[in-house]
């Protein structure tokens, strides 16, 4: 299969292309070169700005294009329009933002309401999805994941977990422990998005996981077992959190406030289609062993702009002083 990605340097894209290149495809990137300029020796390279001029696409043709970059509809597009040939099977990654709201309490599937307009990154991958519709019927996947985990997350909004429990000590424990959770592997994530393209199968799927319900409990334990750590959990509820002025989901990851009318239920997507369609899970140990094995290895997530600054040691400890004080004085 000749496949074309676009980026595929930095995280799902970078995971991507060494899955493709281990199951013999033929891979040409596109991209600005920025980052990664030494992966991947002697696969094409075409450099460009998707924003820019695209004539180096002109008299290409592909089997399959993977799309992990597009964040507007014209650049999504751009690229189409710049191919002019027919795309057998386009896999874009959408995000499960696309969605218009997450009501606490409930789960939700790919046929609830998406984000109206054009404002803001959610919306933004919604009209990606439609621009797709319209150029290619049929021939398009639209991957939406939610909370992406492994090696080379540029984010660290997983990755905090598996560092904090390496580090030992008293550790705070966000919210109700029976909540539910929802991260996908990215090295699962990849692999399945590549047979999506090799089965030219095309859809809508939330791309979440684990297979079965994953609660915080449930995940902190995973943390305790892949790692050997004997460290002790105080957990706080959400009420004592937010009075503490934790940030949900940037300082405290994987932490939203249950009872939030907008994002309460947003760790709570369906993934039937997407597992009817072949997505399986590793163990969350072999995930929580490699975020932090890579961090070990690299010093962790570099400077981006969607790297989040999670608790630091001396915030969580006075977190978790005002909380004491907090239950004392009641």
């Amino acid at each position: 299969m000749r496949l074309l990605v676009l980026g595929g340097t930095v995280f799902l894209g970078r995971h991507l292309v060494e899955a493709a290149l281990a199951r013999g495809h033929a891979v040409t990137l596109l991209n600005r070169g920025k980052h990664g300029p030494d992966l991947f020796p002697g696969v094409e390279r075409l450099r460009c700005d998707r924003d820019g001029d695209l004539s180096a696409l002109h008299g290409r043709s592909f089997d399959a294009v993977f799309d992990p970059s597009g964040y507007r509809p014209g650049q999504v597009r751009a690229v189409i329009e710049a191919l002019r040939r027919p795309i057998p099977h386009y896999t874009f990654v959408s995000s499960i933002s696309a969605y218009r709201r997450f009501p606490p309490g409930r789960s939700y599937d790919e046929d609830s309401p998406l984000r109206e307009g054009s404002a803001g990154y959610g919306a933004l991958k919604a009209r990606c999805e439609e621009a797709l519709d319209a150029a290619l019927p049929g021939r398009c996947a639209c991957v939406r994941p939610g909370l992406i985990a492994g090696p080379c997350d540029p984010s660290d909004r997983f990755t905090y977990w598996p560092r904090r429990f390496a580090q030992g000590g008293e550790i705070l424990a966000p919210g109700r422990p029976e909540r539910p959770v929802q991260f996908i592997d990215v090295r699962d994530l990849a692999e399945w998005c590549l047979r999506l393209a090799e089965a030219r199968r095309a859809g809508r799927f939330n791309a979440v996981g684990p297979g079965s319900r994953l609660t915080m409990e449930g995940f902190l334990d995973a943390c305790r077992r892949a790692l050997g750590i004997r460290a002790r959990l105080t957990w706080a509820d959400d009420a004592a959190l937010l009075a503490a002025g934790v940030e949900p989901w940037t300082e405290m990851p994987l932490w939203i406030p249950e009872a939030d009318p907008e994002s309460g239920g947003m760790l709570r997507a369906d993934n039937q289609r997407a597992m009817a369609a072949g997505l399986a899970f590793r163990p969350i140990e072999d995930t929580i062993k490699g975020a932090l094995e890579w961090n070990v290895r690299t010093g962790g997530p570099q400077d981006s702009a969607i790297r989040v600054r999670p608790l630091s040691l001396q915030r969580e400890a006075a977190v978790l002083a005002s909380i004491r004080r907090s239950s004392a004085s009641r």
